[in-house]
Protein backbone atom coordinates (compact mmCIF):
# COMPACT_ATOMS: atom_id res chain seq x y z
CA UNK A 1 0.00 0.00 0.00
CA UNK A 2 1.92 3.66 -0.87
CA UNK A 3 1.82 6.56 1.13
CA UNK A 4 -1.15 8.55 -0.43
CA UNK A 5 -3.87 5.13 0.37
CA UNK A 6 -2.49 5.08 3.58
CA UNK A 7 -3.02 9.19 4.04
CA UNK A 8 -6.59 8.41 2.39
CA UNK A 9 -7.32 6.06 4.66
CA UNK A 10 -6.43 7.08 7.54
CA UNK A 11 -9.03 10.15 7.32
CA UNK A 12 -11.89 7.58 6.99
CA UNK A 13 -14.81 7.83 9.57
CA UNK A 14 -14.24 5.85 12.68
CA UNK A 15 -16.72 3.37 11.76
CA UNK A 16 -14.22 1.64 9.42
CA UNK A 17 -11.79 1.09 12.37
CA UNK A 18 -11.75 -1.66 14.48
CA UNK A 19 -11.92 -1.21 18.58
CA UNK A 20 -8.58 -2.67 18.87
CA UNK A 21 -5.45 -4.04 17.37
CA UNK A 22 -4.97 -7.13 18.92
CA UNK A 23 -8.69 -8.01 18.12
CA UNK A 24 -8.07 -6.98 14.72
CA UNK A 25 -5.14 -9.99 14.78
CA UNK A 26 -7.28 -12.52 16.10
CA UNK A 27 -9.71 -12.13 13.86
CA UNK A 28 -7.25 -11.77 10.85
CA UNK A 29 -5.69 -15.11 12.09
CA UNK A 30 -9.77 -16.75 12.51
CA UNK A 31 -9.74 -16.15 8.79
CA UNK A 32 -6.59 -17.09 7.54
CA UNK A 33 -6.53 -20.27 10.03
CA UNK A 34 -3.45 -19.48 11.02
CA UNK A 35 -2.93 -20.75 14.33
CA UNK A 36 -0.43 -20.27 17.02
CA UNK A 37 -0.15 -18.05 19.83
CA UNK A 38 -1.18 -13.79 19.39
CA UNK A 39 1.35 -11.36 18.15
CA UNK A 40 1.66 -8.18 19.76
CA UNK A 41 0.00 -5.20 18.22
CA UNK A 42 1.93 -4.18 15.26
CA UNK A 43 3.92 -0.69 16.02
CA UNK A 44 3.39 1.23 12.84
CA UNK A 45 -0.47 1.93 13.29
CA UNK A 46 -1.24 -0.18 9.85
CA UNK A 47 -3.78 -3.40 9.32
CA UNK A 48 -1.95 -6.38 9.98
CA UNK A 49 -1.84 -9.23 6.77
CA UNK A 50 -5.43 -11.14 6.76
CA UNK A 51 -6.98 -8.47 8.40
CA UNK A 52 -10.17 -7.11 7.07
CA UNK A 53 -10.53 -3.88 9.13
CA UNK A 54 -8.66 -0.80 8.79
CA UNK A 55 -6.92 0.39 12.03
CA UNK A 56 -6.64 4.13 13.27
CA UNK A 57 -3.77 5.85 13.43
CA UNK A 58 -1.86 5.05 16.62
CA UNK A 59 1.92 6.53 15.50
CA UNK A 60 3.88 8.05 18.94
CA UNK A 61 3.29 11.64 19.97
CA UNK A 62 0.14 11.73 17.44
CA UNK A 63 -3.70 12.15 18.20
CA UNK A 64 -5.85 9.08 16.88
CA UNK A 65 -8.68 10.33 14.87
CA UNK A 66 -12.48 10.39 17.08
CA UNK A 67 -10.59 9.90 20.42
CA UNK A 68 -11.54 12.28 23.40
CA UNK A 69 -8.07 13.61 22.61
CA UNK A 70 -9.69 14.55 19.07
CA UNK A 71 -12.45 16.30 20.08
CA UNK A 72 -10.28 18.41 22.97
CA UNK A 73 -7.98 19.75 20.17
CA UNK A 74 -11.18 20.21 17.86
CA UNK A 75 -12.75 22.15 20.79
CA UNK A 76 -9.19 24.45 21.30
CA UNK A 77 -9.21 25.23 17.87
CA UNK A 78 -12.66 26.33 17.84
CA UNK A 79 -11.79 28.75 20.48
CA UNK A 80 -9.00 30.17 19.13
CA UNK A 81 -10.74 29.91 15.47
CA UNK A 82 -14.18 31.98 16.80
CA UNK A 83 -12.55 34.44 19.78
CA UNK A 84 -9.41 35.96 18.09
CA UNK A 85 -11.09 36.30 14.73
CA UNK A 86 -14.89 38.46 16.28
CA UNK A 87 -12.50 40.14 18.61
CA UNK A 88 -10.48 41.36 15.59
CA UNK A 89 -13.37 42.31 13.69
CA UNK A 90 -15.41 44.49 16.52
CA UNK A 91 -14.89 47.62 14.78
CA UNK A 92 -16.93 46.21 11.95
CA UNK A 93 -19.20 44.90 13.80
CA UNK A 94 -19.68 47.77 15.84
CA UNK A 95 -20.09 49.83 12.73
CA UNK A 96 -22.46 47.39 11.35
CA UNK A 97 -24.69 47.03 14.70
CA UNK A 98 -25.33 50.87 14.62
CA UNK A 99 -25.97 51.06 11.43
CA UNK A 100 -28.87 48.56 11.48
CA UNK A 101 -30.12 50.68 15.07
CA UNK A 102 -29.59 53.88 13.77
CA UNK A 103 -29.53 53.99 9.92
CA UNK A 104 -30.33 57.78 10.24
CA UNK A 105 -27.56 58.85 11.85
CA UNK A 106 -24.84 55.81 10.99
CA UNK A 107 -26.11 56.48 6.75
CA UNK A 108 -23.13 54.31 5.69
CA UNK A 109 -19.47 52.53 6.48
CA UNK A 110 -17.28 55.38 5.95
CA UNK A 111 -19.47 57.66 7.76
CA UNK A 112 -20.42 55.71 10.84
CA UNK A 113 -16.72 55.08 11.19
CA UNK A 114 -16.38 58.89 11.18
CA UNK A 115 -19.25 58.93 13.90
CA UNK A 116 -18.07 56.81 16.27
CA UNK A 117 -14.40 58.40 15.89
CA UNK A 118 -15.27 61.68 16.55
CA UNK A 119 -17.51 60.63 19.45
CA UNK A 120 -15.92 58.20 20.80
CA UNK A 121 -12.31 58.17 19.36
CA UNK A 122 -10.25 54.99 19.01
CA UNK A 123 -10.94 53.47 21.86
CA UNK A 124 -14.99 53.38 21.36
CA UNK A 125 -13.97 51.41 18.11
CA UNK A 126 -13.41 48.50 20.56
CA UNK A 127 -16.46 49.19 22.70
CA UNK A 128 -17.46 45.71 23.46
CA UNK A 129 -14.73 43.29 22.70
CA UNK A 130 -14.48 41.75 26.27
CA UNK A 131 -18.37 39.90 26.40
CA UNK A 132 -17.04 39.43 22.06
CA UNK A 133 -13.76 37.45 23.16
CA UNK A 134 -15.99 35.44 25.59
CA UNK A 135 -18.91 35.21 24.09
CA UNK A 136 -17.69 33.79 20.44
CA UNK A 137 -14.84 31.80 22.29
CA UNK A 138 -17.25 29.58 23.89
CA UNK A 139 -19.26 29.57 20.69
CA UNK A 140 -16.30 28.10 19.02
CA UNK A 141 -15.37 25.81 21.35
CA UNK A 142 -19.08 24.47 21.32
CA UNK A 143 -19.66 25.18 17.24
CA UNK A 144 -16.42 23.34 16.11
CA UNK A 145 -15.87 20.34 18.77
CA UNK A 146 -19.45 19.25 18.18
CA UNK A 147 -19.40 19.62 14.74
CA UNK A 148 -16.87 16.84 14.53
CA UNK A 149 -18.28 14.96 16.99
CA UNK A 150 -22.17 15.22 15.37
CA UNK A 151 -20.47 14.24 12.19
CA UNK A 152 -19.05 11.09 13.11
CA UNK A 153 -22.08 10.31 15.66
CA UNK A 154 -24.30 10.89 12.43
CA UNK A 155 -21.85 8.37 9.73
CA UNK A 156 -21.98 5.91 11.95
CA UNK A 157 -25.59 5.77 12.17
CA UNK A 158 -26.09 6.05 8.96
CA UNK A 159 -23.43 3.48 7.85
CA UNK A 160 -20.12 3.80 5.60
CA UNK A 161 -22.27 3.64 2.52
CA UNK A 162 -24.93 6.19 3.48
CA UNK A 163 -22.34 8.36 4.71
CA UNK A 164 -20.27 8.93 1.56
CA UNK A 165 -23.69 8.99 -0.39
CA UNK A 166 -25.32 11.51 1.47
CA UNK A 167 -22.15 13.26 2.95
CA UNK A 168 -23.80 16.72 2.43
CA UNK A 169 -26.50 15.95 4.69
CA UNK A 170 -24.30 15.22 7.76
CA UNK A 171 -23.01 18.02 7.09
CA UNK A 172 -25.86 20.07 7.39
CA UNK A 173 -27.12 18.05 10.55
CA UNK A 174 -23.93 17.58 12.24
CA UNK A 175 -23.33 21.60 12.21
CA UNK A 176 -26.99 22.61 13.10
CA UNK A 177 -26.68 20.34 15.80
CA UNK A 178 -23.83 22.01 17.38
CA UNK A 179 -24.99 25.24 16.43
CA UNK A 180 -28.01 24.87 18.94
CA UNK A 181 -25.68 23.94 22.20
CA UNK A 182 -23.15 26.66 20.90
CA UNK A 183 -26.14 29.51 20.63
CA UNK A 184 -27.22 28.78 24.36
CA UNK A 185 -23.67 29.49 24.93
CA UNK A 186 -23.13 32.42 23.12
CA UNK A 187 -26.43 34.06 23.95
CA UNK A 188 -25.51 35.94 27.19
CA UNK A 189 -22.75 37.50 25.94
CA UNK A 190 -24.10 38.56 22.65
CA UNK A 191 -27.09 40.31 24.49
CA UNK A 192 -24.53 42.64 26.28
CA UNK A 193 -22.25 43.37 23.80
CA UNK A 194 -24.91 44.69 21.34
CA UNK A 195 -26.43 46.94 24.59
CA UNK A 196 -23.14 47.87 25.22
CA UNK A 197 -22.18 48.66 21.19
CA UNK A 198 -25.40 50.40 20.56
CA UNK A 199 -26.56 52.54 23.27
CA UNK A 200 -23.61 55.23 24.81
CA UNK A 201 -23.33 55.58 28.16
CA UNK A 202 -24.94 52.46 28.96
CA UNK A 203 -22.02 51.03 30.04
CA UNK A 204 -18.13 50.76 29.98
CA UNK A 205 -18.25 47.44 29.02
CA UNK A 206 -19.20 43.61 30.06
CA UNK A 207 -17.58 44.26 33.95
CA UNK A 208 -20.39 47.11 34.27
CA UNK A 209 -22.59 46.35 31.62
CA UNK A 210 -23.57 42.13 32.52
CA UNK A 211 -24.63 43.65 36.06
CA UNK A 212 -26.64 46.14 34.55
CA UNK A 213 -28.18 44.52 32.10
CA UNK A 214 -29.54 41.76 34.49
CA UNK A 215 -30.72 44.73 37.27
CA UNK A 216 -33.08 45.71 33.91
CA UNK A 217 -34.19 42.46 32.32
CA UNK A 218 -33.50 40.16 35.02
CA UNK A 219 -31.26 36.62 33.95
CA UNK A 220 -34.32 35.42 31.62
CA UNK A 221 -33.67 38.52 29.41
CA UNK A 222 -30.51 37.66 28.33
CA UNK A 223 -31.89 35.14 26.57
CA UNK A 224 -34.71 37.08 25.22
CA UNK A 225 -32.51 36.67 21.56
CA UNK A 226 -31.77 33.66 21.58
CA UNK A 227 -34.73 32.13 18.98
CA UNK A 228 -33.42 34.95 17.24
CA UNK A 229 -29.74 34.10 17.41
CA UNK A 230 -31.19 30.49 16.10
CA UNK A 231 -32.70 31.67 13.50
CA UNK A 232 -29.87 33.61 12.29
CA UNK A 233 -26.84 31.52 13.10
CA UNK A 234 -28.04 27.92 12.29
CA UNK A 235 -28.40 28.46 8.86
CA UNK A 236 -25.68 30.42 8.59
CA UNK A 237 -23.27 27.80 10.49
CA UNK A 238 -25.16 24.55 8.70
CA UNK A 239 -23.94 26.65 4.97
CA UNK A 240 -20.57 27.67 6.62
CA UNK A 241 -19.40 23.79 7.30
CA UNK A 242 -21.29 22.60 4.20
CA UNK A 243 -20.72 24.89 1.68
CA UNK A 244 -17.09 25.08 2.91
CA UNK A 245 -16.54 21.16 2.96
CA UNK A 246 -18.09 20.93 -0.54
CA UNK A 247 -15.83 23.77 -2.09
CA UNK A 248 -12.88 22.86 -0.65
CA UNK A 249 -13.63 19.08 -2.16
CA UNK A 250 -14.62 21.15 -5.14
CA UNK A 251 -11.22 22.41 -5.20
CA UNK A 252 -9.07 19.84 -4.44
CA UNK A 253 -10.64 17.97 -7.51
CA UNK A 254 -10.76 20.49 -10.25
CA UNK A 255 -8.23 23.04 -9.41
CA UNK A 256 -5.26 21.34 -7.94
CA UNK A 257 -3.27 18.70 -9.90
CA UNK A 258 -2.02 17.45 -6.79
CA UNK A 259 -3.86 14.82 -4.65
CA UNK A 260 -4.60 16.94 -1.08
CA UNK A 261 -2.41 14.59 0.85
CA UNK A 262 0.54 15.05 -1.42
CA UNK A 263 0.12 19.30 -1.54
CA UNK A 264 2.34 21.31 1.07
CA UNK A 265 0.56 21.98 4.57
CA UNK A 266 0.78 25.99 3.49
CA UNK A 267 -1.22 25.31 -0.07
CA UNK A 268 -3.61 23.30 2.17
CA UNK A 269 -4.01 25.81 4.61
CA UNK A 270 -4.39 28.65 1.90
CA UNK A 271 -7.27 26.33 0.16
CA UNK A 272 -8.75 26.85 3.48
CA UNK A 273 -8.58 30.06 3.41
CA UNK A 274 -10.44 30.33 0.49
CA UNK A 275 -12.43 27.85 0.78
CA UNK A 276 -14.05 29.85 4.10
CA UNK A 277 -13.98 33.13 2.29
CA UNK A 278 -16.25 32.17 -0.38
CA UNK A 279 -18.56 29.80 2.37
CA UNK A 280 -18.68 33.22 4.11
CA UNK A 281 -19.97 35.20 1.51
CA UNK A 282 -22.86 32.34 1.11
CA UNK A 283 -23.38 32.48 5.20
CA UNK A 284 -24.22 36.38 5.49
CA UNK A 285 -26.53 36.36 2.84
CA UNK A 286 -28.91 33.32 4.09
CA UNK A 287 -28.46 35.03 7.57
CA UNK A 288 -28.58 38.80 7.58
CA UNK A 289 -32.40 38.97 8.11
CA UNK A 290 -31.93 37.48 11.47
CA UNK A 291 -28.58 39.38 12.66
CA UNK A 292 -30.83 42.37 12.03
CA UNK A 293 -33.38 40.87 14.16
CA UNK A 294 -31.23 40.16 16.68
CA UNK A 295 -29.37 43.59 16.86
CA UNK A 296 -33.29 45.16 16.93
CA UNK A 297 -34.50 42.94 19.71
CA UNK A 298 -31.25 43.79 22.02
CA UNK A 299 -31.41 47.03 21.80
CA UNK A 300 -34.93 48.25 22.91
CA UNK A 301 -36.23 47.06 25.95
CA UNK A 302 -39.54 44.90 25.16
CA UNK A 303 -39.07 45.11 21.30
CA UNK A 304 -40.51 42.01 19.99
CA UNK A 305 -40.03 41.03 16.37
CA UNK A 306 -43.46 42.15 15.06
CA UNK A 307 -41.57 45.62 15.97
CA UNK A 308 -38.36 45.10 14.08
CA UNK A 309 -40.19 44.06 10.88
CA UNK A 310 -42.63 46.97 10.90
CA UNK A 311 -40.04 49.37 12.09
CA UNK A 312 -37.30 47.69 9.27
CA UNK A 313 -39.60 46.59 6.82
CA UNK A 314 -38.68 43.49 4.82
CA UNK A 315 -36.31 45.18 2.14
CA UNK A 316 -34.54 46.58 5.46
CA UNK A 317 -34.37 42.86 7.02
CA UNK A 318 -32.11 41.48 4.01
CA UNK A 319 -30.25 44.60 3.26
CA UNK A 320 -29.61 47.16 5.92
CA UNK A 321 -25.98 46.86 6.48
CA UNK A 322 -25.55 43.77 4.18
CA UNK A 323 -22.77 45.03 2.21
CA UNK A 324 -20.58 45.79 4.97
CA UNK A 325 -21.69 42.24 6.77
CA UNK A 326 -20.08 39.97 3.57
CA UNK A 327 -17.14 41.89 4.16
CA UNK A 328 -16.99 41.03 7.32
CA UNK A 329 -18.15 37.60 7.54
CA UNK A 330 -16.71 36.66 4.35
CA UNK A 331 -12.95 37.72 6.13
CA UNK A 332 -13.90 36.51 9.27
CA UNK A 333 -15.30 32.90 8.01
CA UNK A 334 -11.68 32.45 5.50
CA UNK A 335 -9.80 33.10 9.00
CA UNK A 336 -11.44 30.71 11.22
CA UNK A 337 -10.70 28.02 9.14
CA UNK A 338 -7.22 28.90 8.35
CA UNK A 339 -6.75 29.27 12.12
CA UNK A 340 -9.19 26.35 12.84
CA UNK A 341 -6.96 24.00 10.16
CA UNK A 342 -3.61 25.67 11.45
CA UNK A 343 -4.44 24.66 14.54
CA UNK A 344 -4.81 20.92 13.98
CA UNK A 345 -2.06 20.79 11.98
CA UNK A 346 0.32 22.11 14.49
CA UNK A 347 -1.02 19.24 16.76
CA UNK A 348 -0.45 16.71 13.74
CA UNK A 349 -4.34 16.04 12.52
CA UNK A 350 -5.14 16.74 8.84
CA UNK A 351 -6.98 19.67 7.47
CA UNK A 352 -10.37 19.56 7.20
CA UNK A 353 -12.27 18.64 3.89
CA UNK A 354 -11.40 17.47 0.33
CA UNK A 355 -11.56 13.88 0.63
CA UNK A 356 -15.13 12.39 0.33
CA UNK A 357 -15.14 9.50 2.46
CA UNK A 358 -15.15 6.22 1.09
CA UNK A 359 -17.78 3.30 1.91
CA UNK A 360 -16.19 0.04 3.89
CA UNK A 361 -15.09 -3.14 1.58
CA UNK A 362 -17.32 -6.18 2.15
CA UNK A 363 -15.76 -8.89 3.87
CA UNK A 364 -15.84 -11.25 1.74
CA UNK A 365 -14.39 -9.09 -1.09
CA UNK A 366 -11.79 -7.53 1.53
CA UNK A 367 -10.38 -10.42 2.62
CA UNK A 368 -10.02 -12.17 -1.22
CA UNK A 369 -7.58 -9.00 -2.04
CA UNK A 370 -5.78 -10.02 1.41
CA UNK A 371 -5.42 -13.78 0.18
CA UNK A 372 -4.49 -12.82 -3.53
Amino acid sequence: MDLSENSRQSLLPNFLYSSSATRNLALGRVLSRNPGPPAPPPSNGGASEGSFLIQAPSEPGKIALYSPAYYAACTAGGIASCGLTHTAVTPLDLVKCNMQIDPVKYKSITSGFGVLLREQGMRGLFRGWVPTLIGYSAQGACKFGFYEFFKKYYSDIAGPEYASKYKTLIYLAGSASAEVIADVALCPMEAVKVRVQTQPGFARGLSDGFPKFVKSEGYQGLYKGLVPLWGRQIPYTMMKFASFETIVELLYKYSIPTPKEECSKTLQLGVSFAGGYIAGVFCAVVSHPADNLVSFLNNAKGATVGDAVKKLGLWGLFTRGLPLRIVMIGTLTGAQWGIYDSFKVMVGLPTTGGVAPAAAPAPEHAQLKASA
